[in-house]
């Protein structure tokens, strides 16, 4: 302490100097701190501001979206609804689309009158056309409302519809082929006609159906269309541009043993067309159909033969030699694990073919099948086979095989009458199948022989294995039938087209859609067995709740 104090008498100067140094130090210091501090706020602010001017914007496009633009409707399907034709005739025919794009089926069918619905008041004489003529219709799914009707032909003898870029056209259209012989393209979403051509199919012909759609032959960019043509005991093969209806090449014929049908089946890189008679079947690919008809080969990647099939195949009559089947009723295809399957059904065995290597799978005892093999899931994704077999005067048995096995998984005794519709199926939730049959269930014991079957609808579910439930008594007659989801794994319905035939005097043709939960909640449960192991109601609420899934 002396030596400083000392040290400050001795160097005053030097003492005041370094006080001001140090005050100067830190009044430097006080200033940058002071500025770094004033920036550090300034940023704040800026962040702040920022922050709001977002959630400012995020309120304004949430207001937007919620009030000022309208969310996009939900089009509100009525439960039912009926469309009633006077003084008409239907074709039993019907196509299920959207027509109108509003993500909802609509119901496409074909009737004969003088005149169109009041709808659109259209005349034969509007498409140059005698009176009474075909007319073609689309209603809408949700209400019923006619999107549009067409004139189309004289006669309809048969229609098909789904085709897509038929005539160039986004939408799917329609072909409609009509007496006299003519090809009409339909667009599907206006109605308008794309193309018509007349077309020479012979005398006492008879269109094979489906009409198949092939890959583009002519590079116009568009699906080409092959028709067959049966006259006697000879297919005619017409191949038809998809995109003007001209025929393309000439026509081809092939020999067959008897009255024809057929159906085609894709392999992993070849498609071949099975034709099939009461004792024979044949088989072409697209390739050969294509050479027969151009007089050209082509080299497309989907137009190849299967080295297997041809092996198979008489190179002279194209009949298959593995398969040797007498009184054939039906040539179905079943999905296999990595191909299609076939299954032949003759009048008392049904046998699934191997389609590669054309081995048998497995064959069932079943006699004189009254209608198309259907598809459908008794259990949980395990694809099923629905056969409807006649056992004796208006009986049938309705039976669900397995495609895998040909194990019977359930079977029902039915009272029927020649006209009965056949079966629909119904995908559902739970990965299984809600099964539509009509018929007229009789009670053990209870006779009813003495008169006509009745034409009822009945629901079943494979979660309920002993229970029917009986859905709608009809004593109309109905021309078509089909069950389908009208929305995506929702809107379950069924579509009924009743009333007279081109054969019958005209009369009221009554086109119906029907909400499947309408009539469940207002079913008869009929007990398959003495054994109840809910109440009806129970039963009738849990199948109303029943939620349904769309497969791809």
């Amino acid at each position: 302490m002396d030596n400083k104090d000392s040290e400050a008498e001795i160097h005053p100067l030097k003492t005041e100097d370094v006080k001001v140094q140090e005050n100067h130090e830190n009044s430097v210091e006080r200033r940058i701190v002071s500025k770094q501090s004033s920036q550090l706020s300034r940023l704040s602010r800026w962040r702040t501001a920022a922050f709001f001017i977002s959630l400012f914007l995020c309120l304004i496009i949430v207001f937007a979206f919620s009030f000022i633009i309208p969310c996009p409707e939900r089009p509100v399907s009525e439960r039912t609804w009926f469309r009633n034709y006077n003084h008409t005739v239907a074709y039993q025919f019907l196509a299920i689309q959207d027509v109108n794009k509003d993500k909802v089926q609509d119901v496409i069918f074909a009737f004969k009158a003088s005149n169109g619905s009041s709808s659109f008041n259209r005349s034969c004489l509007d498409e140059g056309l005698p009176s009474p003529c075909a007319f073609v219709a689309a209603v809408s799914g949700t209400n019923g409302r006619a999107l549009w009707e067409r004139p189309a032909a004289e006669e309809v003898e048969w229609m098909e519809c789904g085709i897509k870029q038929l005539g160039g056209a986004e939408a799917l259209g329609c072909l409609v082929v009509g007496k006299p012989v003519s090809l009409t393209a339909v667009d599907g979403h206006t109605g308008e006609i794309q193309w018509r051509h007349s077309s020479d199919f012979g005398a006492n012909y008879t269109v094979l159906t489906p009409v198949s759609v092939i890959p583009d032959v002519d590079s116009d960019g568009v699906q080409d269309l092959i028709i067959f043509i049966a006259t006697g005991d000879k297919i005619k093969t017409f191949i038809h541009s998809g995109k003007n209806g001209k025929q393309i090449g000439s026509t081809g014929s092939l020999t067959v043993d008897g009255k024809p049908r057929y159906i085609r089946l894709k392999l992993v890189s070849s498609s071949y067309f099975l034709f099939y008679t009461e004792n024979s079947i044949y088989a072409y690919s697209l390739k050969d159909l294509y050479s027969a008809a151009t007089g050209m080969e082509i080299n497309l990647p989907s137009l190849q033969q299967d080295p297997q099939w041809e092996k198979n195949i008489d190179s002279t009559t194209h009949r298959l030699s593995l398969l040797s089947f007498g009184d054939i009723r039906y040539l179905a295809k079943i999905p296999g694990q990595s191909q299609e399957n076939i299954l032949v059904v003759n009048s008392d065995m049904a046998t699934l073919i191997n389609a590669h290597s054309l081995q048998t799978l497995w064959t069932l005892n079943v006699s004189r099948v009254v209608s198309e093999p259907l598809l459908g899931y008794y259990k949980p994704n395990v694809l099923g086979i629905v056969l409807e077999s006649e056992i004796g005067p208006n009986t049938k048995k309705v039976m669900v095989v397995e495609s895998g096995s040909g194990t019977v998984q359930w079977n029902l005794k039915l009272n029927s009458i020649a006209e009965s519709p056949g079966p629909a199926t119904l995908p559902t939730a739970d990965h299984r199948s809600t099964f539509l049959i009509w018929g007229e269930y009789q009670v053990p014991g209870n006779d009813t022989r003495s008169r006509a079957p009745l034409q009822k609808l009945y629901l079943f579910h494979p979660s309920y294995t002993n229970v029917l439930l009986e859905l709608r008594n009809s004593t109309d007659q109905i021309i078509a039938f089909d069950a389908l989801l009208f929305e995506r794994s929702r809107h379950a319905c069924y579509v009924l087209l009743r009333g007279p035939q081109p054969s019958e005097e005209p009369g009221m043709v009554s086109l119906m859609k029907r909400k499947l939960k309408e009539d469940v909640s207002r079913s008869r449960v009929i007990w398959l067995s003495q054994v109840a192991v809910d109440s009806e109601q129970y039963i009738r609420d849990r199948l109303y709740r029943m939620r349904f899934q769309s497969r791809e």
